[in-house]
């Protein structure tokens, strides 16, 4: 007889909204495939959770034993500075108010109820802004090219070191202290939330993962995508099988308590 297969964690993974895809005649939702791959990989099983109403968003995450938010397009820069237009870069892309509301609203009630969560690229930037902190809405520069003040798309589309301080959560997931990161991101934190604190950087000093001491639950978010490398990078699958591990010693209930 075969053993019985142990229960896998199930990891909310919101999906994104998409124009189109090259598979499907119409507007599509979608999950890059290594993300969710990552998430199986680590013993966890990915739930596709199609973007709905905020006020559903605590509900529809108390199936669930975990949290991974993924990258994506730009958070609306009005949830972080004045309304005025004026104030929006030009730079800034694929801007889903719809989108933006939905992972709010999850983020929130994760850090809420202590449920794990692993914050990805667009991730960390909603749960830093949720938080009440702030976005540089674009760093500069051209794709692959340092530019103004050396930062520039010298973080977009390429990969760069990063080091992390010793015996954080990132570091211990990591079994590193420095890595290689995958980024793709022209912007960056510009002022913390409440309760974050920087434990990663890149060499120009942006910040590249934060954590959340005191916090409820397990909580790490990292500005890199670490689904790009981590079917080969043992190192990178760690966040993915930090947050699984996480999950699966959680005792969730849907009350939160």
């Amino acid at each position: 007889m075969e053993p019985a297969l142990r229960r896998r964690p199930l990891i909310a993974l919101p999906q994104r909204y998409a124009a189109s895809t090259s598979a499907l005649r119409y507007e599509a939702v979608v999950t890059a495939r290594a993300l969710a791959e990552a998430v199986f990989r680590a013993g966890g099983e990915p739930f596709m959770m199609l973007p709905g109403p905020p006020g559903e968003a605590a509900a529809r995450l108390a199936r669930c034993e975990g949290l991974l938010l993924p990258g994506g397009g730009d958070v609306a820069p009005w949830r972080y500075v004045g309304g005025s237009p004026s104030e929006v870069h030009g730079a800034v892309y694929d801007v889903d108010d719809a989108q933006d509301a939905f992972d709010f609203a999850l983020a929130r009630r994760a850090l809420t109820c202590g449920l794990p969560v692993l914050a990805v690229c667009r991730g960390l930037q909603v749960v830093n802004v949720a938080l009440g902190g702030s976005l540089r809405q674009d760093m500069g520069g051209v794709e692959g090219m340092a530019g103004a003040e050396g930062m520039a798309g010298a973080h977009r589309h390429v990969v760069h070191p990063v080091r992390v301080a010793a015996c954080s959560t990132v570091a211990r997931a990591l079994g590193a202290e420095t890595v290689s990161a995958s980024c793709f991101h022209h912007q960056c934190v510009e002022r913390l939330g409440r309760g974050l604190v920087a434990t990663g950087w890149a060499a120009d000093g942006t910040v590249e993962a934060l954590e959340l001491p005191g916090g409820e639950g397990w909580f790490a978010a990292i500005q890199w995508h670490p689904e790009d490398t981590a079917a080969s990078d043992a190192a990178q699958q760690g966040l993915f099988g930090a947050l699984v591990q996480a999950a699966g010693l959680k005792d969730f209930s849907p009350s939160g308590a």
